[in-house]
């Protein structure tokens, strides 16, 4: 059993979240591998002091300047995921699969004077947010109706006049609207209390409170990521780059979650309650990458890049659809249903709002063996990388024409209690037999999470090949992910919450074509 009391500040969350936005929305920006050519991917994503390749522009933009000439560079890819996931003791499973593209683009360089060099680039890489998750179990502690008749209680307003009310979230609304929550009069209290059904027999008569919980999740859509780069080098010793980026987003979540009567006592007020959620969003985003690589030896280079956050502008839409069945609670037995839209005059609310995403530093490394000007001499390299990125210093903003910052505020104050900043490792290395070449790596991603019980962490282990010849290359890649991470159905402001743990494993093939011209 997951049970954990999570953040505090949740009660002033929770007040006011009419909106769509949750603490877990900003990791799908920012704790993510490498995107990289497979050449890169082969080598874990650790290219923050290597150079050479299209993918600089997205991670140190110094490494643009080792291009002498002009690429072409295609990068499509595959991937497959299978998750695991345990809540309360029973296990689940999905699956999923989907294509991306690595970073494709155009990369050249030309001599400049006075021993400096010069190099531009541009990229586009496109990374999919497909996923699906499923788990269930059966729960004996807490509804997630509760929620609601918590939010209810704490607003102040009378549970007749929640309907409509802008003041409350839209599953409040719902759950009122349908009766799931109510007002009765609890043993030793001479005032009503705003319950849910789900717990009624429990809490009014002293029953057993006993129901399975499911939920269902599928994402889709896409991180389309453009980036300009620039770079300079001053007799092939030192390299400064820089990158401006341009990330565009579409996502959408489809989420239902189920919950029914488990007890066997088919006359207790609750049979069941499915809510089905889709949030949907668009938005820009605009950020920068400074970097710079220095050799303090013709075999070593070191590498040193800053990434500052991305300022995003978002817009969400969110529809929702409720049904409920109470047994014989209401004179009309059978289930009721109703929508977002009806509550809100037929249309399907959006909200603006702004989002800056954390800062990242990576410190690099690399040992190149028999490092000389002809590439084609080369015999390998070794190289790693250390990067630092500040996931607590995710922030939401308001960009509505309305008053809304008290709420923002709140989520802003959850995201700094329930992250922390966390250290990246990628490590990788490449043998060239003439015209072949053959590729290791590995890549970990450290828990973005305060709280301990909360574990979660991201490893890739990777191979490939490459064949490099009369101006064309051609590099093939398999990198094998396991991903950790936790999975909240819902969250009580007052009362520990419950949560499910899932287990990632899967597949990414990459392949790179590129011409010289």
């Amino acid at each position: 059993m997951k049970k954990k009391i999570l953040l505090t500040g949740l009660v002033s969350f929770f007040s006011v979240s009419i909106f769509a936005q949750i603490p877990e929305d900003v990791l799908k920006y920012s704790w993510q591998p490498v995107n990289g050519t497979a050449r890169i991917n082969a080598i874990g994503g650790a290219m923050g002091s290597l150079g050479g390749d299209l993918t600089a522009t997205f991670v140190n933009p110094a490494g643009i300047a080792f291009f002498k000439t002009t690429d072409i560079v295609l990068s499509p890819g595959f991937s497959f995921l299978n998750n695991k996931s345990n809540f309360r003791g029973t296990g689940a499973s999905d699956k999923t699969s989907f294509f991306n593209v690595g970073p494709t683009g155009i990369i050249g360089g030309w001599k400049g004077g006075n021993g400096w060099n010069n190099a531009l680039s541009f990229a586009i890489s496109n990374r999919s947010f497909s996923n699906n998750i499923f788990y269930t179990g059966q729960n004996d502690f807490s509804s997630g109706a509760e929620q609601y008749a918590a939010e209810v209680a704490g607003s102040g307003i009378p549970i007749d006049n929640i309907p409509f009310n802008n003041q409350v979230s839209f599953g409040s609304q719902m759950a009122v609207w349908n009766y799931l929550v109510d007002t009765t009069t609890l043993p030793g209290n001479n005032s009503p209390d705003v319950i849910s059904l789900a717990m009624w027999d429990a809490l009014k008569n002293g029953g057993q409170f006993l129901v399975k919980q499911s939920t269902t999740t599928e994402t889709f859509g896409n991180f389309t990521d453009l980036a300009l780069g620039f770079a300079t080098n001053h007799n092939d010793k030192l390299y400064i780059g820089g990158s401006f980026g341009l990330p565009i987003v579409k996502y959408t979540k489809e989420n239902t979650f189920r919950e029914e009567d488990a007890s066997g006592d088919n006359d207790n007020n609750f049979n069941f309650y499915e809510l089905k959620e889709t949030f949907t969003t668009k938005g820009i985003g605009i950020n920068g990458k400074l970097g710079v690589i220095y050799k303090p030896a013709e075999f070593m280079r070191v590498g040193l890049a800053v990434h500052t956050p991305t300022w995003y502008s978002f817009e969400d839409s969110y529809d929702a659809r409720m049904d409920v069945n109470l047994d014989n609670y209401r004179t009309t037995p059978g289930t009721t249903s109703v929508t977002v839209r009806e509550l809100f005059n037929g249309n399907i609310p959006t909200y603006k709002y702004e989002l800056v995403t954390p800062w990242k530093v990576i410190l690099s490394g690399s040992y190149v063996i028999r490092e000389i000007e002809d590439v084609r001499k080369q015999k390998g390299f070794l190289t790693a990388d250390i990067e630092y990125v500040t996931y607590g210093s995710n922030k939401f903003r308001n960009a509505e024409d309305y008053d809304n910052d008290d709420y923002y505020n709140s989520v802003n104050d959850v995201m700094n209690k329930y992250y922390k900043g966390a250290f990246n490792f990628r490590v990788g290395g490449e043998l060239k037999f003439t015209t072949m070449m053959g590729r290791l790596g590995f890549a970990y991603y450290g828990n973005p999470y305060k709280d301990k019980e909360l574990k979660a962490n991201r490893m890739f282990i990777s191979g490939g090949l490459g064949y490099r010849n009369a101006g064309m290359f051609i590099d093939l890649t398999y990198a094998h992910g396991l991903h950790k991470d936790v999975n909240f159905p819902y969250r009580l402001p007052d009362k520990a919450n419950t949560f499910a743990t899932t287990k990632s494993s899967g597949g990414n093939i990459s392949l790179t074509l590129g011409f010289k011209i």
